[in-house]
């Protein structure tokens, strides 16, 4: 017999507005109707009544280290299984786990141990966030650009390197900064494969974006951070001075990007700027969060824990040590769509949008998950009125609830 449950009486964030009165029902862990909560109630269903709470989608999160004490560079099952719980709590139902720059071998263990997860994920007691693919993130970056990246493993492309780790088949993001030598043909290696190509830490200039892009490069990482501007082009390039990754991304309708909506990398002004510029559809949200998320302040390993660098969690946001730059966020999808809400002015759709349909349509997941639709999977996220998560349910099931918020 099959299992329906029905979600209702609250309001429901659908992909483009949010609407009252309705009701989700899921069938056997599918949506199978979004209708008027009227209806005759089906015989044997649950019902879960929301009691005004909200009902989104659950978070798709594109860029994301680590969390609980854990980094995917730690390239363990245990490692893997722990980021993955930690972000579930906070909204988050799949993500792309992503790579830092690290060792030929560090890197093929963090494969390894991810997709060993991921194997295991039809398991009927999994409360953890899914594994849709990875982020072949570092190691190609500008040198001068790898921010609070281990320096010492940064490294161009080299097609023998990079063809291993896409032989896996959990290649769905990769990042490489436009410049490097090899970048031409890591970008075409990437597009024949499907993925969503991305350029990041960087210095490029606005025709090696153009250049990029016509090999298929169509999003850049974490927008305004570690990546070129006007004036970081100038000791490079000279006068006139040029355009940057920056006016790039904004001139170009096709290309998307991110932000780090923590209240620490960027002002509510910035936010809002690119909000209103690339819009719903070409912005997301990412949190960049690393190990030290819902973690004590202190000090903590970035990537691999053997051989990592040391950053500080100062309560807010993780700063490298010297205090000289940020050193990714130590915050999850909830804390980005809150402050988002705040810059954007209460855009409730689109902000939530920003972190589940636009990330799922940007690596073709978009058929399964990402918004409330007639034959997704029932992912979805209860929040309070003051923006809190009380329950996340994977195919319809609980799997984390906050009773209280």
């Amino acid at each position: 017999m099959a299992r329906i449950t029905l979600f209702q009486g609250g309001p429901i964030v659908l992909a483009d507005r949010v609407v009252d009165g309705q009701r989700v029902v899921v069938r056997d862990g599918q949506i199978s109707a979004i209708e008027a909560e009227t209806k005759r109630v089906p015989a044997g269903a649950e019902i879960v009544d929301l009691a005004g709470a909200m009902l989104t989608p659950g978070m798709v999160d594109i860029h994301v280290h680590g969390g609980g004490n854990a980094d995917f560079m730690d390239a363990t099952p245990e490692a893997v299984r722990t980021v993955c719980e930690t972000h579930l709590r906070h909204g988050t139902t799949t993500l792309f786990p992503t790579t830092t720059t690290g060792t030929q071998e560090q890197l093929e263990a963090a494969f390894a141990a991810c997709h060993e997860v991921q194997k295991s994920e039809g398991d009927a007691d999994i409360a953890r966030a899914r594994i849709a693919g990875m982020h072949l993130y570092g190691p190609y970056f500008l040198p001068e650009k790898v921010g609070c990246h281990k320096r010492e493993h940064q490294r161009d492309p080299v097609a023998s390197e990079y063809r291993r780790y896409f032989a896996t088949g959990m290649v769905k993001i990769a990042t490489c900064a436009a410049e490097l030598p090899g970048a031409a043909a890591f970008y075409r290696y990437a597009r024949d494969r499907g993925c969503l190509i991305t350029c990041g830490h960087s210095n490029s200039t606005y025709q090696e974006m153009a250049a990029a892009f016509r090999n298929g490069m169509r999003h850049v990482d974490h927008f305004w951070c570690v990546m070129s501007s006007v004036s970081s082009l100038r000791p490079r390039c000279g006068t006139p001075m040029q355009a940057s990754m920056e006016q790039f991304v904004l001139v170009e309708p096709e290309m998307s990007t991110e932000v780090i909506a923590d209240g620490s990398h960027l002002s509510d002004e910035l936010l809002n700027f690119a909000y209103r510029i690339k819009g719903a559809a070409r912005l997301c949200l990412v949190t960049d969060s690393s190990r030290a998320l819902d973690m004590p302040p202190g000090r903590y390993k970035f990537g691999n824990e053997a051989d990592g660098d040391w950053f500080l969690h100062d309560g807010e946001v993780g700063r490298v040590l010297d205090g000289s730059n940020l050193a990714s966020s130590v915050a999850g999808m909830d804390r980005m769509i809150r402050t988002m809400l705040r810059a954007t002015g209460g855009k409730l759709a689109d902000v939530i949008r920003m972190a589940s349909l636009t990330p799922a349509e940007l690596t073709g997941t978009a058929e399964t998950i990402g918004s409330i639709d007639v034959g997704k999977r029932a992912d979805l996220v209860v929040w309070s009125p003051r923006m809190k998560i009380r329950q996340v349910y994977l195919d319809g099931q609980l799997a984390h609830s906050a009773r209280g918020r």
